[in-house]
């Protein structure tokens, strides 16, 4: 009796990870007390004349005071117990516009999956290679890596194993060929993650930067790192086909049932389909900097042209071209296309095969990512801790003087480096994002780099981060849905990680060389 009582204290006493809220709750509170040890700084800013925002101007700080004078008023920067419990609402008030962008995009999602086109999809291609069930693997990792690069797709892929896994059985595979289809095809859209609102949009946004910039970069990283995953995938299948890892997954195929509830691709299915590749489609149009980066005017005569249309453009408003949209008109664009989706499917779909109308599934998409929107709130609190203590300009010099001794071509790789244990220990890519960006990309300005090289360091190495992290629901999940143990995956993949890191190191390092 006393032995199992104590197994029991044990297991109450066993240490969990703190969730994201707790880990960026705990990084405001100390950087708050920072605020009261770290010098106090300022720079001296730039004045642009083309309505950007001002930067700050290497070899211009100064330190100044815990208590000064600020227009005529004595002030307190160290930060206290108010300031801590402020912190996160006046941060949510900073980042209002991303909060919204990422409730309406979650209500887009809900809204599109709730038609099944996208299953009734990938279900249509399973069915299409029926037979030449090798093929399938670079297919559907590839539609995978399409999701994660665009809208971060990585959590839902827990439900498409459902339907390959049965195939990949039938084909005389294991289950684990299975589980690496899913999770390397979404990682590495992730991880190359081009005009993923949740990866790339978020650290743009707070770097400063527009998501266009860098896409050619990020996109070559896509591609080499599917290549190579879609190489290794299907080696390691070959090798599963000859008798070899046979221990590597407990599945076996007489104990699954094949997916035969797969929904039907359906004419208005389809047009869901199109209305969803074309909101992501305009996305990308509309956040590249034609006239301002390429000195391509084309949108923005566009929009003139439309503007003086008699009635017309009286009754169009006050419209943006494409490529100076951000967040707001994002919003705006998701918004459109969620109820564009609705027109299709939902007001000609029989009740009895909606378990809720498009409203109540739009709120509910944007209930799934309400975590995700507060802890961008959060996040954005430790920037507003450093600011209003004014450290964050202390740390901006502390990586300009070591900028000092270390070639400014390494700057990516250094961010890279840096953002590996920060993604493991806030697993949040959005909060991460929001939390760190406002110290990381001004340290490009001073190494004369792009800023960008800093989002795309980001983005790679959170998307390495995600394919291998405990903590990463998409990946013990799927793993345990595939009957494979956590530390064989991690040996089967532990090489392929590095290759990964390898090509985003050697990517950015030209670039920033270029």
């Amino acid at each position: 009796m006393t032995d199992t009582t104590n197994t029991e204290k044990r297991s109450k006493r066993r240490w969990h990870m703190p969730s994201a809220f707790g880990i960026i709750f705990s990084l405001i509170a100390v950087v708050a007390l920072l605020t009261w040890i770290v010098p106090s700084g300022q720079y001296s800013q730039t004045e642009p004349s083309d309505g950007s925002d001002p930067a700050p101007i290497a070899g211009t700080y100064k330190e100044v005071k815990k208590v000064h004078d600020v227009d005529g008023t004595s002030t307190d920067v160290r930060q206290g117990f108010w300031e801590v419990f402020q912190a996160p609402v006046l941060g949510t008030t900073q980042a209002i516009d991303v909060v919204l962008f990422v409730l309406i995009i979650g209500g887009f999602l809900g809204v599109t999956m709730k038609t099944g086109a996208l299953d009734a999809f990938l279900g249509r291609v399973v069915t299409k290679m029926k037979g030449r069930e090798q093929w399938l693997i670079p297919v559907l990792m590839a539609l995978f890596a399409l999701g994660g690069t665009t809208y971060g797709m990585q959590e839902e892929t827990i439900a498409f194993y459902a339907l390959v896994i049965p195939v990949m059985l039938a084909a005389g595979y294991n289950g684990m060929v299975a589980a690496l289809v899913i999770i390397l095809g979404a990682g590495v859209g992730v991880l190359g993650s081009t005009i993923n609102p949740f990866s790339t949009g978020i650290a743009s946004g707070f770097a400063d930067v527009s998501i266009g910039d860098g896409i050619i970069e990020r996109l070559i990283i896509l591609v080499l790192s599917l290549l190579v995953a879609i190489w290794f995938t299907m080696r390691y299948a070959a090798k599963v086909k000859k008798g070899e890892y046979k221990d590597d997954s407990r599945l076996k195929a007489s104990t699954v049932a094949a997916a035969t509830n797969i929904p039907e691709l359906t004419g208005r299915r389809k047009a869901v389909l199109t209305v969803f590749g074309l909101a992501f489609v305009v996305m990308v149009i509309a956040v590249i900097p034609w006239e301002y980066k390429f000195n391509i005017t084309f949108f923005a005569d566009m929009a003139t042209w439309l503007k003086d249309i008699p009635i017309l453009g009286l009754s169009l408003g006050a419209i943006l071209p494409l490529g100076d949209w951000w967040f707001n008109e994002l919003s705006m664009l998701f918004f459109v296309a969620a109820l564009i989706i609705g027109l299709i499917y939902y007001t000609r779909t029989p009740s009895k095969d909606m378990s809720a109308g498009f409203v109540d599934t739009f709120i509910a998409g944007a209930r799934d990512l309400l975590a995700v929107a507060l802890i961008i709130g959060l996040a954005r609190g430790i920037s507003v801790i450093m600011t209003n203590g004014e450290i964050m300009a202390t740390f901006i010099n502390y990586g300009e003087q070591l900028l000092q001794s270390v070639p400014s071509v390494l700057l990516p790789a250094v961010a890279f480096v840096v953002y590996l244990p920060l993604s493991f220990l806030i697993p949040s890519t959005s909060g991460l994002a929001t939390a760190s960006m406002p110290i990381m990309a001004p340290l490009a300005d001073f190494a004369n780099i792009d800023r960008q090289l800093i989002v795309t360091a980001f983005a790679t190495s959170e998307g390495v981060i995600n394919l291998i992290a405990p903590t990463v629901a998409s990946v013990v999940g799927g793993l345990a849905l595939a009957k494979v143990a956590y530390g064989t995956y991690l040996r089967r993949t532990w090489k392929f990680m590095l290759v990964l890191c390898a090509i985003s190191l050697v990517v950015m390092t030209v670039s920033a060389l270029l």
